[in-house]
């Protein structure tokens, strides 16, 4: 007799065993006809799975139907969740109707390259009809999962929260070679370091000011899973940067109004109008004056500051503003100027893209990506060409003397004082080390020993 094959992927190798063991209870000479595991086949996607062979006319059909089988998909660029579950053996009703339902919690929209898929079916039995969708699971975050599952004829969606939980972390290096590379070898998430270097964009050139020997530290918020591993972090707390032999520590802090800052220990914002260098990660190729224009041939005043860097490195607001231009502009190719006050304005040039959202006439926040490096208009290489106009004339970037941020006052300062205090304690409680309060000559004890504080 010709027997009709049929091959599946099982969640649970042991389940589908089971199932046949099962029906052999029943089942005369059923026990000859258990599913044979093969844990070397591979899907189309070359991944091993665990497969079984049913024989398609034996006793096993009713295991047959109950078996399930998954497909797990990452969206691609220019990917549509229809087109995804469609491929992936979905037909185009169903994928409908789950996507249809998807909607009350998730805005198919959203997706994004990168997001993950799980795709649940269940085998027809029949050689000619579809297979039917059990399940649809949307990983959108650490935190949170979209589940569409088969209700009857129906689908059901909700979301499915794993809660993290936040731990404050510190950490400590000093700078033989970069930054990146200490803080890589103390532990610090790229995130973290990247979030450092924009705390001290204001006052320090992270290409010229670093030298060997300097030192920094830093104490952030990161949050784990249930199974303890870190999968993001938070704000940093309090950093301290070590320049020839100078500290500067500066502390997140909150104020009345609700505005978020750095301040030094006086109470001092670290913000000044303008930063001094807005991009991380660049090599200064070019400065300020007459040069050889390596193009044109002749010598003429470089208005600006170049920066080398990779392709796509964001670049980001120097200050606070309005955008005045915003698209292709002659020899400056793609290029965005941006209006700070009646005095000082900054532009952006050469990128290779415009960040979303800026155009002539939005409002930016100072910090905020503008654009992207590139090489588009007159240009040999990927690099930001960084101008500051003031009163209508270019100046050197690298030399303009800005006004530093407020002062806290009055009970304001007060309170920062206070927290700033409670910062320094649990920093030094972290690196296991003594640390002196403001308010007494007398150290704290250390955390080793007997009467140590909580640690």
């Amino acid at each position: 007799m010709n027997k009709l094959f049929t091959v599946l992927t099982i969640i649970g190798g042991a389940t589908a065993v089971s199932l046949a063991g099962v029906t052999s209870l029943t089942a005369p000479g059923a026990a000859d006809e258990i599913p044979v595991l093969d844990a070397n086949a591979e899907d189309e996607r070359g991944a091993t799975q665990p497969v079984a062979y049913y024989d398609a006319d034996s006793m096993h059909e009713s295991a047959q139907l109950a078996a399930t089988y998954q497909r797990d998909v990452v969206v691609g660029d220019g990917d549509t969740l229809m087109a995804l579950m469609v491929k992936n053996g979905v037909t185009a009703g169903e994928a409908h109707n789950a996507i249809t339902t998807m909607g009350e919690v998730f805005k198919p929209r959203y997706l994004m390259p990168g997001h993950e898929i799980v795709l649940t079916l269940r085998p027809s039995g029949e050689p000619d009809a579809a297979d039917s969708l059990v399940s649809m699971k949307l990983v959108e975050s650490v935190e949170r999962d979209v589940l569409v599952r088969r209700d009857g004829d129906d689908f059901l969606a909700e979301t499915l929260d794993h809660p993290l939980e936040m731990e404050i972390a510190a950490a400590e290096g000093q700078i033989e070679i970069s930054l990146f590379l200490a803080g890589e070898e103390a532990g610090v998430p790229p995130g973290v370091l990247a979030d450092l270097i924009q705390v001290y964009s204001f006052d320090v050139d992270f290409q010229r000011d670093i030298r060997k020997g300097d030192g920094f530290a830093v104490m952030y918020e990161r949050f784990v899973d249930e199974g303890g591993a870190t999968v993001r972090t938070g704000n940093i707390l309090r950093a301290s940067m070590t320049l020839s032999g100078k500290e500067r520590t500066l502390y997140r802090f909150e104020t009345a109004s609700g505005t978020v800052d750095f301040f030094d220990e006086d109470g001092k914002s670290a913000r000044r109008s303008l930063m001094r260098t807005p991009i991380n990660g660049a090599r200064l190729s070019s400065g300020f004056g007459n040069r050889k224009h390596p193009i044109l041939g002749f010598t003429k005043l470089h208005t600006g500051t170049d920066f080398a860097a990779p392709r796509g490195t964001p670049i980001y607001a120097a200050g606070s503003g309005t955008v005045e231009t915003a698209g292709r502009n002659g020899g400056y190719g793609l290029y965005v100027r941006i209006r700070h006050n009646g005095t000082y304005k900054t532009a952006y040039a050469h990128m290779s893209g415009i960040a979303r959202g800026v155009r002539k006439g939005t409002r930016v926040e100072q910090g905020k990506v503008i654009g992207y490096v590139g090489t588009t208009g007159r240009s040999t290489g990927n690099h930001l060409h960084y101008e500051v106009i003031r009163n209508g004339k270019f100046i050197n970037s690298r030399r303009m003397h800005l006004p530093s941020g407020t002062k806290l006052k009055g009970e304001e300062l007060e309170a920062y004082l206070m927290a700033k205090e409670t910062a320094d304690v649990q920093y030094a409680m972290l690196m296991r080390r003594e640390f002196e309060f403001a308010s007494t000559a007398d150290p704290v004890a250390s955390c080793e020993g007997p009467d140590s504080v909580a640690c």
